[in-house]
């Protein structure tokens, strides 16, 4: 198995804007939607009436998606605040 391990670190993640990437991508899956509504019929008939869900579903995964990211990013926040009042002395005293 000494073939498979890896022989460096992994590198650290990339940081962006979570928010906007997520954002994004919930504003397509809804705009696809949209644009597959007015062939219903043609998907319905053709047996690609799941094409259809999947845009609806992806675009409500993505609401959940900027819901959860914003609290993460809030939650980021509130650490780095609270390291950097504890670093300068002005943290909570026990």
């Amino acid at each position: 198995m000494t073939k498979w391990t890896p022989r460096h670190e992994a590198p650290e993640p990339l940081e962006g804007n979570v928010v906007a990437t997520i954002t994004g991508g919930t504003v397509i899956w809804f705009v696809l939607f949209l644009v597959q509504i007015p062939f219903y019929g043609w998907f319905r008939d053709h047996g690609h009436l799941w094409w259809v869900w999947t845009c609806l579903a992806g675009g409500g995964l993505g609401l959940i998606g900027v819901w959860y990211v914003r609290k993460r990013d809030a939650a980021i926040r509130r650490a780095e605040a609270a390291a950097q009042r504890e670093t300068a002395g002005t943290g909570p005293q026990a």
